[in-house]
């Protein structure tokens, strides 16, 4: 039953969807993370309604609580709403000397992708000039099945991750589970001719205040990457990633 109450414009509200923006914005005012306690106290819930409230939205993905901390953080899932509303032009340019810097030491094609709603969108690409290459994927909308790239996302984005396996399991193929685990274990995904027959590419994850808002691809003939080159290139990339605070 949907608890209602009206408004000072005689509007019907729904309650549970109240609470649970009011907590969210409690969670944004403090910079992203907050305890339980002050959560509640601020909302003039009781601890028990708060707790219930956090752990459908963690389920979700829209509030995460990270190993070793207390407090409830706002999750991947939002923090991909805030961006598709928001500047990628600023995320764009901040990330741009990485994909230069890889692209440098390999010779290979690199791009960045970046998780919206259930799809991948590619927001910059640095083209390989070797005679044999892959194109760059740039302003181009894919499913996250398939590629190095969404692999990434459905690893380490728990609410992305969770809807997509339970909408669109058998897109994903019987192993998916098993592959998001070796990433999860790993720290990185590779593709190997998975996507497209004689390519080869691996993504790394880049972090924000410890949530993954953006993954950094690089693909190119399997001749020319086999899976020890890849693996070798994906460390690469994670200590380039790493330096973008």
């Amino acid at each position: 039953m949907l608890l209602l109450r009206n408004n000072d414009n005689g509007s019907r509200l729904i309650q549970s969807i109240e609470r649970a923006v009011a907590i969210l914005e409690i969670i944004a005012r403090e910079g992203g993370a907050a305890s339980l306690k002050h959560i509640a106290e601020r909302a003039s819930l009781g601890k028990t309604t708060a707790h219930n409230i956090l752990k459908t939205l963690d389920e979700l993905g829209y509030v995460r609580r990270r190993v070793g901390d207390t407090r409830y953080h706002l999750g991947g899932r939002i923090l991909n709403l805030a961006r598709i509303a928001g500047d990628d032009g600023a995320l764009r340019t901040r990330l741009r000397p990485v994909l230069e810097a890889i692209a440098l030491k390999t010779g290979e094609t690199v791009y960045l992708g970046v998780p919206s709603g259930d799809e991948t969108w590619y927001l910059d690409a640095i083209e390989s000039d070797q005679m044999l290459k892959t194109a760059c994927p740039v302003e181009i909308r894919e499913p996250l099945e398939g590629s190095a790239v969404g692999l990434v996302f459905l690893a380490f984005m728990p609410g992305l991750g969770k809807r997509v396996l339970e909408t669109r399991a058998d897109a994903l193929g019987p192993d998916i589970q098993t592959q998001i685990e070796m990433v999860e274990r790993v720290g990185f995904a590779l593709d190997l001719e998975t996507y497209q027959p004689g390519l080869h590419c691996v993504a790394v994850p880049w972090r924000e205040g410890g949530e993954v808002r953006a993954a950094i691809g690089l693909s190119g003939p399997s001749t020319r990457l086999p899976r020890e080159k890849l693996t070798d290139i994906a460390w690469m990339m994670m200590k380039e990633a790493e330096k973008v605070q």
